[in-house]
C-alpha cells in the first residue's frame, strides 16, 4: 500500500434518520453534524443480507447496505452505494456485528468504500477488513483532511494496531503479506505439533495464553496481551456459503491447484444452504441458480482436494449431516487446540476446552496452505457464575442476562476471551457450555473457553470412544491476570427473552407489560439444536400433552435437529411421537431459519417469531419481528400461543379432569 493515500469518493454517514440517508444518496451535500445521530450496531446482516450473498466476486458491489435500518426503513437500494460515488462509510459504535462474512466488506469494497469511520468496530468484521485492503479508523479528525482532499499517511490508520497487523496492512491485505512470507517447510512445525514454545514462563497465565504459547509460530510475535500472531491451527473449517470462496481466493493468491498443509485436517461443511429449496426469499426471488453455485463451488473444492467433508443428505431428502459447530463438537476439537472456521460461532468447541474461533473467507484461506491463522493475544473476561439455576432456567439465560448488561452492550468486551467458570457451569452438561461460548460471538468477544474436566473427558467418550487424559497445563493458572471478572449470582437470573432487533435488548421474560402473541416458534441452530436442548423441547411438550395441550392454532412450532446424531437420540428417548402428537414440524438437520434459509423464518413484516437462536438482527431469520429466548420458553410459548415461560405456562394451566 502507498505511503499516502487520497480518497477521491464522497462520504457517506450512516445516520438514525432515513431523510438523511436518502439525501446523501441523492447527492446533496452532508456533514456530519447535519447527519444527525449516527447508528450503532450495524450488523453485517444489515451490511449483506444472506439472499444478497450467492456470489463471491466484485458483483457484491451492488448490494452493500439494502438491508441498513434507520427509522424502520430501508433507505438504500440496490447499487445505490456505488452510483453515489461513495469512498468512505461513517457509523457510530460496534460496527460490523454479528457474522464473520468477508461478503460484507467485499460488498464495500467493490462498490468503491475504501475507508470505514466508526466509533468501534467488531473483531472479525475489521479483520476481515485489513485483509482485503479496506482501511478503518476510530480517529473522526480524520474526516476533515478526507474533505479537503488531503493526501494521508498511512501511518494516519495504523495508530493502536499491532505490529503484525500493520504489516498486513501496509502489504496491501494478508495474502499478499503472505505470499511474501517465509513460512515453515511441511513437518517443521506444522499444525498441532508446535509443542509447547517456551518453558520459561514465570507469570500465571489463563488457558487461551498457554494454548496459543503451544501452537505459536516463532518470530511473528510474542504472547502478550494486544500483539498479533499467527497460531497453528489444528483444525480449519469452512462451509458452503464460503467454501467457493476460499477457494477463488486461495487459487488467485497461490494457483490452481494450491499445495495445501495438512488437508485432512481441512474440512468443508455443507450446512447453510441444505434447505434452500424450501426458503421464501430463495424461491420467491429467483436465488436458487446462486444457491447451486455457491454449493458448486464448495464441492468442487470438496472433490479437487484431500479434505473431509459433511455433506447434504442424498436423495430427494432435505438437509444435512450436520451444522459445522455441532459436529466439530461432537466428532473433531479436542481439549487444548485451535480450531477455526468461517463462521463466528466458531467458538462453540470452546466448551471442550480449546481455541475456537471464527475468522473470515482470506484468513481461512491462507490457512490451508500455510497451516496458520492469524489473530491478536487477547485479554480475558473472566465470567463467574456460582449458584444453582432455578427451575426452567438454562444456559440460554445466562447468556441473555450477559448480553443485556451495559458493559457488555456498550461493546466492552470486544475481542475479548470470556473465560467461564464457577460452580454453576461446573454444573452444566458440555451441551449447555457449548451455548454459553457460541454466543460469545453475540457478547462481542473472540472466544469462549470452558476448562477441561470429568464432564469433558465423559463426553468424548460418550460421543466419540476417545478415552482422552486432561495434562496438567490445560487449566488456567491461579494468580492468572484478567482484564476483568464478572460474578453472577445464578439464582438471580429468571427465563429471559430478548426483544427484535438485537440480542442485547434482553428482559426477565415475567417484566414483559403486555401479551406478545406468537406465529412462529423456532427451537434448532447450533445454538439450540442439541441433545439436551432437545430434553428440552420434549419436557414441554410432554408436560403439556398431559394437560391437554398442543401447539396453539395460531402458532407454527419447527424443531429442527443440529445433527443426524441429535435426531437419532430423539428416535431412541421415544421423543418423536411426543413432538407429532404436539403438533410440532421436524426438520432435518441444517442452519435452516437462522439463516433465513429454510423452515421457520417469517414471511412477511408483521409475523412475530419466538426463537432458540443465537441472534435477532433485522432481517436475521425473515422481515417479521424475533424474540430470542431458551428452548424452555420456545415450547413454552408454542403451547401458550404467545409468548410464555414454561413457569408461567404451568401456572395458568389447571390439570384436566381424570
Amino acid at each position: 500500500m502507498e505511503d499516502t493515500i487520497r480518497f477521491s469518493g464522497r462520504v457517506l454517514y450512516l445516520s438514525q434518520d432515513p431523510a438523511s440517508v436518502r439525501a446523501q444518496l441523492e447527492g446533496r451535500p452532508m456533514t456530519l453534524a447535519a447527519a444527525g445521530p449516527l447508528r450503532d450496531n450495524i450488523s453485517t446482516d444489515e451490511i449483506t443480507p444472506v439472499t444478497v450473498m450467492l456470489t463471491y466476486d466484485e458483483r457484491l458491489g451492488q448490494f452493500p447496505y439494502v438491508g441498513f435500518q434507520a427509522g424502520g426503513e430501508q433507505p438504500i437500494g440496490r447499487d445505490a452505494v456505488r452510483n453515489g460515488g461513495f469512498a468512505v462509510t461513517v457509523a457510530g459504535k460496534r460496527y460490523g456485528k454479528g457474522s464473520s462474512r468477508e461478503s460484507s466488506p467485499l460488498a464495500e469494497l467493490s462498490a468503491g468504500i475504501r475507508l470505514i469511520v466508526a466509533e468501534s468496530f467488531e473483531r472479525i468484521y475489521q479483520q476481515n477488513c485489513d485483509n482485503i485492503g479496506i482501511l478503518t479508523t476510530t480517529d473522526f479528525t480524520v474526516l476533515d483532511r478526507v474533505l479537503a482532499g488531503e493526501a494521508i499517511p498511512i501511518e494516519a490508520f495504523l495508530t493502536g494496531r499491532d505490529a503484525l497487523t500493520r504489516q498486513v496492512i501496509r502489504a496491501g491485505g494478508l495474502l499478499a503479506y503472505s505470499r511474501a512470507a517465509n513460512w515453515p517447510a511441511a513437518g517443521e512445525g506444522a499444525p498441532g505439533e508446535q509443542g509447547a514454545q517456551a518453558g520459561g514462563h514465570t507469570a500465571p497465565r489463563t488457558l487461551v495464553e498457554k494454548i496459543i504459547d503451544r501452537h505459536l509460530l516463532a518470530g511473528t510475535g510474542r504472547v502478550e496481551r494486544g500483539e498479533g500472531v499467527f497460531v497453528a491451527a489444528d483444525w480449519r473449517f469452512s462451509h458452503d456459503y464460503f467454501t467457493g470462496m476460499c477457494a477463488h481466493l486461495m487459487h488467485r493468491a497461490f494457483g490452481k491447484p494450491a499445495a495445501l498443509r495438512a488437508p485432512d485436517h481441512i474440512i468443508a461443511f455443507q450446512d447453510h444452504l441444505v434447505l434452500a429449496a424450501q426458503s421464501f426469499p430463495h424461491v420467491r426471488d429467483g436465488l436458487l441458480p446462486g444457491v447451486a453455485n455457491l454449493m458448486q463451488g464448495h464441492s468442487s473444492f470438496a472433490y479437487d482436494y484431500p479434505v473431509r467433508s459433511h455433506n447434504a443428505l442424498p436423495g430427494e431428502t432435505p438437509g444435512s449431516e450436520g451444522i459445522c459447530h455441532a459436529l466439530m463438537a461432537e466428532q473433531y476439537a479436542l481439549p487444548g487446540q485451535v480450531v477455526v472456521g468461517t463462521d463466528s460461532h466458531t467458538p462453540h468447541s470452546g466448551a471442550l476446552g480449546c481455541l475456537a474461533f471464527g475468522a473470515g473467507a482470506t484468513d481461512v484461506a491462507n490457512s490451508w496452505v500455510t497451516g496458520y491463522v492469524r489473530c491478536k493475544v487477547p485479554e480475558t473476561l473472566r465470567v463467574e457464575v456460582e449458584g444453582e439455576l432455578a427451575k426452567g432456567v438454562t444456559a440460554k439465560d445466562i447468556v441473555l442476562y450477559l448480553l443485556q448488561m451495559d458493559a457488555i452492550r456498550s461493546g466492552g468486551a470486544i475481542g475479548m476471551v470470556f473465560e467461564y467458570a464457577g460452580s454453576t457451569v461446573r454444573a452444566l452438561s458440555i451441551d449447555e457450555r457449548a451455548t454459553l461460548t457460541n454466543m460469545v460471538a453475540e457478547l462481542g468477544g473472540f472466544t469462549g473457553i470452558v476448562e477441561p474436566d470429568d464432564k469433558t473427558v465423559a463426553f468424548l467418550k460418550a460421543r466419540r470412544g476417545v478415552d482422552f487424559v486432561i495434562e496438567d497445563w490445560m487449566r488456567s493458572d491461579a494468580g492468572a491476570s484478567y482484564r476483568d471478572i464478572i460474578r453472577i449470582d445464578a439464582t438471580a437470573i429468571a427465563p429471559m427473552v430478548a426483544r427484535p432487533g438485537d440480542p442485547g435488548n434482553g428482559i426477565a421474560a415475567d417484566t414483559l407489560d403486555q401479551s406478545v402473541p406468537v406465529d412462529i416458534a423456532y427451537g434448532g441452530s447450533c445454538t439450540a439444536g442439541k441433545r439436551e436442548d432437545f430434553d428440552y423441547y420434549h419436557e414441554v411438550l410432554r408436560w403439556g400433552l398431559d394437560h391437554g395441550l398442543k401447539v396453539s392454532s395460531r402458532t407454527q412450532l419447527f424443531l429442527q435437529f443440529g445433527t443426524l446424531g441429535v435426531k437419532d437420540y430423539c428416535e431412541a428417548r421415544g421423543y418423536m411421537d411426543t413432538f407429532a402428537a404436539a403438533g410440532a414440524t421436524l426438520i432435518m438437520p441444517g442452519c435452516g431459519s437462522c439463516a433465513n434459509c429454510g423452515p421457520g423464518a417469517s414471511t412477511a413484516s408483521e409475523q412475530v417469531t419466538i426463537s432458540a437462536i443465537n441472534r435477532n438482527f433485522p432481517g436475521r431469520s425473515g422481515p417479521g419481528q424475533v424474540w430470542l429466548a431458551s428452548p424452555y420458553t420456545v415450547a413454552a410459548s408454542a403451547l401458550a400461543g404467545q409468548i410464555s415461560t414454561f413457569g408461567q405456562l404451568q401456572a395458568s394451566t389447571a390439570r384436566p379432569a381424570s
